[in-house]
């Protein structure tokens, strides 16, 4: 495909300008290892302005959510230092197209992840955890998009807050998570909801990474997941998740 350049480089104008576009894949097919492909491209671009590789967030955590979209795998984007929003933040949504918030439980990289690993594995390579809220943003039109799209689109990723970090615990796998909105709450759910127990997202990222030869670093974050449905951003909202036992994150939008 030789127009994956031109793929990321209309990605990469549309974010940064704000500006949706068509989907690509209503004018030319490619598969999902393309749209990878297109999506190292789209960050390539953000490391030759200077950003630097922060971590990494997964997509389709939901067992629903895979049936629903017709996948057996879950998808995964890349995280900067630009999209890093600060605890207490005040964001300008007119950076944004379709802003969405989502409550999500972050982990923090102790040891570089050069090879798949297991459950037993992760106090080895993750030291602490954290609440955290992603913001997703498609660049397309109308919040439409194909697989291959949101792939190349680095899977919508476009803004992450992490509450304060904390040392694991053993069980995490039914806790009580939610996203308010002005003290209103506007989802809830249980950590269940990604994959069973979010310590299996590190477990398959590691086994995807692999597969990519990528080591995942020490200090690096990983978001592993949505465990609610995503909400859409307004303005002088107070945005915040809390997720039980690991206390809340903020920021609040302009």
């Amino acid at each position: 495909m030789n127009n994956k350049t031109t793929i990321s480089q209309q990605l990469d104008k549309a974010a940064t300008t704000a500006t949706p576009i068509a989907q690509p894949s209503e004018a030319v097919k490619f598969s999902l290892e393309e749209a990878y492909n297109i999506q190292h491209k789209l960050i390539q671009l953000r490391l030759d302005r200077g950003e630097t590789i922060t971590g990494y967030k997964l997509g389709f955590t939901s067992k629903a959510k895979m049936q629903q979209m017709g996948v057996d795998d879950l998808i995964w984007g890349v995280l900067t230092d630009n999209m890093e929003i600060k605890p207490d933040e005040n964001i300008d949504l007119n950076q944004y197209i379709h802003p969405r918030a989502e409550p999500e439980v972050a982990f923090r990289i102790s040891n570089d992840i050069a090879q798949e690993i297991t459950l037993n594995d992760i106090p080895q390579y993750i030291d602490k955890m954290a609440v955290a809220i992603e913001v997703i943003d498609s660049r397309y039109k109308d919040f439409k998009f194909s697989l291959e799209d949101v792939i190349a689109d680095n899977c919508s990723s476009i803004g992450y807050c992490i509450g304060q970090w904390q040392d694991l615990k053993e069980d995490i796998t039914n806790l009580p998570i939610q996203l308010t909105f002005n003290d209103k709450t506007v989802q809830s759910g249980f950590t269940q909801a990604i994959l069973d127990n979010p310590y299996q997202s590190i477990v398959e990222l590691s086994r995807l990474a692999a597969e990519k030869n990528l080591v995942l670093k020490k200090g690096q974050i990983i978001l592993a997941g949505a465990a609610t449905a995503a909400e859409w951003l307004k303005p002088k909202t107070k945005v915040s998740a809390e997720l039980k036992g690991f206390g809340e994150v903020r920021f609040n939008t302009l």
